[in-house]
């Protein structure tokens, strides 16, 4: 049974962010969020007082709530990223009617567990829970060490070079170029990205995300509100966020059964539209071998066949991928040159594409958008959205 009342019924109202930068930015995660915050609700124009749900990973909703000076909360949550998470309790609060309209704020910051130059700095190291004291841990399979044995598996199964990685880190730096918000607007060749440091075979330094300073915050509330402020709403037509059985970075069954499957079975069911109708697509890239599956499990090729499918939609005039010469893919850089938003950077790019608001990377016509945020393992999530 494919029961789905959220469809249609609430929607994002704004998306604002301060843009990223990879270094420390002298400004605190509170700061960071806070003006995120206050810029997305000038955008949409309302006030503190008109906010009367919070949601988002850091700082904590209390803390934001003080900083933002808003009276009055009846929900609030900080669920943990990536940030479909985010989307689905927000949109489930508003549907629910818990809060009428939930400020949703996603502040990324460099600290120890995403770069170790964090760790010359006392205060971020400090701020890190559970590294007061930092020193090294067990070996393991855990984080970035996990998708680089996944993506050697990747290879190894079906026979694809690391310039297949590379596709995804290439297009997205060309992307990022037209991008003011992303951190890092170098222009990028192929053999830039096989000549950059190996990190953990087959992944190299392009090929991991990059830990940014900067914050996205959003409005959500329900379809009639959104229909009445500033700027045209974005529905939400479906969420779903899927684990498989064992969803460790070291249990996984195999490529070819893990998170990502259930999300793409699960939101295909629940969706009102799929690839053929997509105007923009949002495969995660936190690191590559992450993109290269969505794509194939979203079911735009077979298995071991994102390379080829890359190639045979890229468009040599201005190095990026264009599906079917149309489809832009992350038009924002992603996360391997705007930033490591955990999602956030993704979403936010998706509703201003529908809304019309990208400038020099917007989309012709943008009418709907399919997001697959996360990874493998307990953090594969898919968000289909459009405009009406």
């Amino acid at each position: 049974m494919n029961r789905n009342p959220l469809r249609d019924n609430v929607a994002i109202a704004a998306a604002a962010s301060t843009g990223f930068i990879a270094r420390n930015s002298g400004r605190s995660q509170t700061a960071l969020a806070a003006h995120a915050c206050i810029g997305v609700l000038r955008q949409a124009g309302l006030k503190a007082e008109d906010v009367d749900g919070l949601c988002g990973s850091w700082p904590s909703a209390a803390e934001l709530q003080s900083a933002l000076g808003i009276p009055r909360v009846t929900w609030s949550a900080n669920p943990p990223i990536p940030f479909g998470n985010h989307i689905a309790a927000a949109a489930s609060a508003v549907f629910s009617g818990l809060a009428n309209v939930v400020l949703v704020y996603h502040a990324a910051y460099r600290l120890p567990w995403n770069t170790s130059s964090s760790l010359k700095d006392p205060f971020r190291r400090i701020a890190t829970p559970g590294l007061t004291e930092p020193k090294a841990g067990p070996e393991n399979i855990a984080g970035a060490v996990g998708y680089a044995a996944w993506a050697s598996r990747y290879a190894h199964e079906y026979s694809v070079p690391k310039e297949d990685f590379g596709l995804v880190a290439v297009s997205d730096r060309a992307n990022a170029l037209d991008n003011p918000l992303a951190a890092i607007r170098t222009p990028m060749t192929m053999p830039d990205y096989l000549d950059a440091r190996i990190i953990r075979w087959p992944l190299g330094l392009l090929d991991m995300d990059i830990a940014v300073d900067g914050a996205d915050a959003f409005l959500i509330t329900t379809a009639e509100r959104a229909r009445d402020m500033a700027l045209p709403a974005v529905l939400i037509d479906a969420v779903v966020l899927g684990q498989s059985g064992h969803n460790e970075e070291d249990q996984i069954v195999g490529l070819e059964h893990h998170g990502q499957h259930i999300v793409i079975d699960e939101l295909r069911r629940k969706s009102a539209f799929w690839i053929d109708d997509v105007d923009v697509y949002f495969p995660y890239d936190g690191f590559t071998v992450l993109a290269l599956n969505w794509i194939e499990n979203a079911g735009w090729c077979g298995r071991g066949e994102a390379g080829a499918f890359l190639r045979q939609h890229w468009d040599e005039s201005t190095g990026r991928v264009r599906i079917n010469g149309r489809i832009a893919m992350n038009p924002h850089g992603g996360s391997l040159s705007e930033g490591a938003t955990q999602g956030s950077g993704h979403v936010r790019e998706a509703v201003h594409q529908l809304q019309g608001l990208a400038g020099s990377r917007q989309v012709p016509e943008a009418r709907r958008a399919l997001l697959t945020p996360g990874g493998f393992f307990f953090n594969a999530q898919g968000i289909t959205l459009r405009r009406e």
